[in-house]
């Protein structure tokens, strides 16, 4: 119940910067312009008592040592025998309904607050935190009196306060909380993010769980980093502000080493193993700071000096050393046009070099400096992560599905080859025998036909024809088997190509087609001028069977990339992509009585003169043969 009326006031607040245009109470201009404030005066505590009190002792309020300061003075040296300080602020006419008093900055430990005869505000701090930010509602019978604050200043930047402002109440709560909310409501978002980024990795493939870990632990670190820095909470809820400095460390020590293991895993090790060798010190250091933050809770901070020696001044130069080191690798990585590098870099690039600079003014003004810019860096920072990583699963991927595409394609080609062992083995071992068989009954049915009557020499036709269809299919198979390794010599494309045109011409012209040819002079492959033709004419006479009204079928070829390159086009009725799939495949046909043992044995051939074929086809659009050989000199 406690914090019962800072919850409210934090409400109040929040409703206040939602609903703008909403005024709680009529107020002219001058009611609305706050007053601010830049001297005040500096006492330090002769009598150093750590008691607390209602109201400033008489030695306070008639003390004639009071130093005139403002922010650009520092206050009189020390008495070794005090860690007290006084600040007096003059309040000037408060012509508000509902005064106040804001003091963005306050530097010290335990801070109380107080009019002449009042206690406004005590921070009650049992921990080593000396940022403050205070909003201390007044009266109207406080004007021209004066506001005390009473703080410890042990820690560095003693008895500063800094941009003090007199107003609304209901203004200046609306400028105090909007002016760190901000940063809550940005460490929550990352936090956020991150604890859903560790949930979902329990659902990652193995790939990419460790990019995501650390890019997770990352994302938690600096939420938590920012939410702990801010000086909001640490002020609306003093109880916890032991556990917010926790925090703040142990984040500290996790985002290092998350890090440069994050750099490691999307980008390697680094230019000889730097990255690798740095992120395994990290990961050491960090575990031995958090020993070491163990050691200061349980002495109760007692060696708190060296505590802060290594865990705030060591690993600074350390992130430093870390920032620089990346910078520099990402670079390198870079010039090598590598996109994620790229990436990677602009957003490191913004983060280490706010970083950078913030370090080193923090350390070159004696540790006086309140780190604040670093928080945009790290948002630019882990946007270009979160796209680097993005990138990287997008492109896995596109690996993954091109890699299921070529094993398709291999798993197809090995199921053809396995069909056309088989078919080989079959044609070598069965064709012969079944030829010789069919010659003999050809021979003798041509006898009886001789002496048949005339009723019967049609039927004795018939039986020759399918005799001597089963020839072909033997024949085919025989080639398949044999595809033509022996009679091997050079041959010109367009002297072979005259001889076919010569022998297809006839039935070209039966199908109301017409054949171009358009073959570049010089061209040569090897292999066996009768199978070469037999490949050509199988492509052909189906190109010429496939032929409409008006059929075209246009012959090309020419020298690509030191291949010689056949293309066959027709304006034919063209084929689906799963004909497409099929082809040379043993009997699969189009045609009526097709066996689809022409375009197999088409197909050992081209392979036999180390060529490739393909097919390109469209329904109602023609088909388009691509042949690939080598290119043979003359």
């Amino acid at each position: 119940m406690r914090n019962l009326p800072k919850m409210l006031a934090v409400l109040i607040g929040l409703l206040a910067v939602v609903f703008l245009g909403v005024e709680a109470y009529p107020k002219d201009k001058n009611e609305t312009d706050a007053i601010e404030v830049g001297t005040w005066q500096f006492l330090w505590d002769p009598a150093d008592n750590q008691t607390a009190a209602e109201a400033p002792p008489e030695y306070v309020l008639h003390s004639s040592d009071w130093t005139p300061m403002n922010e650009e003075t520092m206050p009189p040296a020390k008495a070794a025998s005090t860690d007290w300080a006084w600040i007096r602020i003059d309040v000037p006419q408060l012509g508000w309904p509902i005064p106040a008093v804001l003091i963005e900055k306050a530097y010290g430990r335990h801070v109380v607050a107080y009019t002449e005869y009042r206690e406004l505000f005590d921070s009650r701090r049992q921990y080593r935190y000396a940022m403050n930010e205070l909003l201390l509602p007044l009266r109207a019978e406080d004007a021209g009196g004066s506001v005390y604050i009473r703080m410890q200043v042990a820690e560095p930047r003693p008895g500063i306060v800094q941009n003090i402002a007199f107003g609304s109440f209901y203004e200046l709560l609306t400028v105090y909380l909007t002016r760190d909310i901000l940063d809550i409501m940005l460490g929550g978002s990352f936090a956020l993010i991150g604890l859903v980024m560790l949930i979902c990795a329990v659902f990652l493939n193995r790939n990419y769980s460790k990019a995501w870990l650390s890019l997770s632990c990352v994302i938690l670190s600096i939420g938590l980093l920012v939410i702990s820095y801010s000086p909001f909470l640490f002020t609306l809820y003093p109880d916890y502000g032991g556990i917010l400095q926790r925090m703040f460390d142990v984040a500290l020590f996790a985002l290092l080493p998350s890090f440069l293991f994050f750099f490691q895993t999307v980008f390697g090790k680094g230019y000889r193993n730097s990255i690798l060798h740095l992120s395994r010190f990290q990961l050491g250091y960090s575990f031995f700071c958090l020993l070491l933050l163990i050691g200061n809770v349980l002495t109760g901070e007692r060696y708190f000096s060296v505590y802060y020696l290594l865990t705030t001044t060591v690993l600074g130069v350390l992130m430093i050393v870390e920032l620089l080191t990346m910078l520099t690798c990402s670079v390198l990585y870079s010039l090598q046009r590598n996109k994620d590098a790229l990436i990677f870099n602009a957003g490191l690039a913004a983060f280490a070099g706010i970083g950078i600079f913030e370090l080193f003014r923090y350390y070159a003004s004696g540790e006086q400096y309140d780190l604040y810019w670093w928080k945009w860096g790290m948002v630019i920072f882990v946007v270009s992560l979160i796209v680097v990583l993005g990138r990287r699963f997008a492109e896995t991927h596109n690996q993954v599905l091109e890699y299921s595409r070529q094993l398709e394609t291999f798993n197809n080609e090995l199921q053809r080859a396995e069909k056309m062992e088989i078919i080989s083995e079959l044609a070598a071992s069965v064709a012969h025998e079944v030829r010789n068989p069919l010659q003999v009954t050809r021979g003798f049915l041509q006898l009886l036909g001789e002496r048949s009557a005339a009723s019967e020499k049609a039927y004795i036709g018939m039986a020759l024809e399918e005799l001597d269809r089963a020839s072909g299919i033997i024949t085919d198979f025989l080639t398949f088997a044999k595809p033509g390794a022996e009679n091997v010599k050079t041959l010109s494309i367009a002297e072979e190509f005259r001889h076919i045109e010569g022998v297809l011409t006839p039935l070209a012209s039966i199908h109301h087609g017409k054949i171009t040819l358009d073959i570049a002079p010089d061209l040569y492959v090897k292999g066996n001028s009768s199978k070469f033709k037999q490949a050509f004419i199988n492509m052909i006479k189906n190109s010429i069977e496939a032929l409409q009204e008006e059929g075209k079928i246009a012959v090309r070829a020419a020298k690509e990339d030191g291949e010689v390159v056949i293309r066959i086009r027709d304006n034919g009725v063209g084929m689906g992509p799963e004909e497409l799939k099929r082809l040379g495949e043993p009997y699969f046909s189009n045609k009526t009585k097709g066996t689809g043992l022409g375009l197999m044995v088409t197909f050992r051939i081209i392979e036999a003169m180390q060529g490739t074929l393909t097919f390109d086809s469209e329904k109602g659009a023609g088909t388009e043969a691509t042949v690939r050989f080598p290119e043979a000199s003359d």
